[in-house]
């Protein structure tokens, strides 16, 4: 569908705004994506191989990194980086059997999982029935529809980073900053009510429910944590 496929052409400049309003600094060892980065780009900036990045990281397609996105490009504890992309044990060389000739344990050590995202304490930002659900991939969010002018409220206390419509598929967008970690975005408003700058307490009212950019009346409405996307429905209370 028309709406899909404008969703989908919007969503990189979406990433790149709320990654760029949302960036917290990052530890040694680790490195955000930016706009433009390839995996192979990175390996390259930081001498590690692709192989490396992609097991440390435990990405399953290597092609398909986000805006915002942290990866660790330096070998978890206990490992070293080759130049074939292979990851060693330390005790390679070093211990008393590798260098009686026993073969050291090259099992590949278990990619580090992401770190959990701290809690945020949600309300629901419309109300109507949820019409399509967060799938991570062609849903980065959660659509509520609902009549036009239904109120649209701030779903926790932050500063609103972006009001307007510059982003091709959402229409009259709203993104709030609620910390160095969370943002949310409001899509496909009738009316905007805050402006850039506005801090809005939880609950307040920001916007009316219309249709810009969109084939029906709804809320899309998208949680981000270090810039990444994640399901918005298990931050917000149970109705």
């Amino acid at each position: 569908m028309l709406a899909t496929r404008i969703r989908r052409l919007a969503c990189a400049g979406l990433v790149a705004a709320l990654a760029a309003c949302g960036s917290a600094p990052v530890g040694p060892g680790y490195y955000r994506v930016e706009r433009g980065d390839t995996l192979s780009k990175i390996a390259r900036a930081n001498r590690q191989s692709v192989q490396n990045i992609v097991r440390w990281n435990s990405l399953s397609n290597p092609d398909s990194i986000e805006v915002g996105q942290v990866l660790r490009v330096a070998p978890p504890s206990g490992t070293v980086s080759s130049g074939n992309g292979a990851s060693r044990g330390t005790a390679e060389s070093t211990t008393p059997a590798a260098r009686g000739g026993t073969t050291a344990d090259s099992t590949p050590p278990a990619a580090p999982s992401a770190a959990p995202a701290a809690p945020i304490s949600l309300v629901w930002p419309a109300a109507g029935n949820v019409v399509r659900g967060f799938d991570g991939k062609n849903s980065k969010g959660i659509d509520i529809s609902n009549s036009p002018g239904t109120p649209v409220v701030a779903a926790a206390r932050g500063t609103v980073v972006y009001a307007g419509n510059g982003l091709r598929g959402y229409g009259n967008l709203l993104i709030i900053k609620h910390n160095g970690d969370y943002l949310t975005a409001y899509a496909h408003n009738r009316t905007l009510l805050v402006k850039e700058g506005q801090t809005v307490a939880q609950g307040q009212k920001i916007a009316e429910m219309g249709d810009t950019d969109s084939d029906r009346t709804m809320l899309h409405f998208e949680l981000r944590y270090e810039g990444r996307s994640i399901d918005p429905s298990r931050s917000l209370p149970p109705r």
